[in-house]
């Protein structure tokens, strides 16, 4: 039984579902907006979340290698501690949107668009 566990599985066993993950939540901080299934958005979502809000915290070396030990990408880590975590430092959550697409032609998955506010 899956009482009260958290998010989707993803049909992934626990490491490459991280690592998913990780890749979709780097991609997104990078490029501000990527288009993916709608089940790996929804799932990335509360993951983007939570780095945004560390990330609003401010730069100080503890946030840093918090961020550096989620997201391992140097890059990333510097736009959400420069920009991402300053531009949303007065918002009090809800710093994504999904917008859902059509179905994806080969497979007929449904498609959607997240991005940031």
């Amino acid at each position: 039984m899956r009482h009260q566990k958290q998010g989707k599985k993803l049909s992934l066993k626990a490491a490459p579902r991280r690592a998913l993950l990780r890749n979709l939540a780097v991609n997104l901080v990078l490029r501000g907006k990527i288009r993916t299934t709608l089940t790996k958005a929804k799932a990335l979502r509360p993951a983007v979340e939570r780095l945004v809000t560390k990330a609003r915290k401010g730069a100080d070396l503890n946030n840093r290698r918090n961020l550096l030990k989620s997201v391992n990408n140097e890059k990333a880590v510097n736009k959400l501690l420069n920009e991402l975590g300053q531009k949303y430092q007065t918002r009090p959550g809800g710093y994504t949107r999904i917008i859902r697409l059509d179905a994806r032609k080969g497979d007929n998955a449904k498609m959607a668009v997240i991005e940031f506010v």
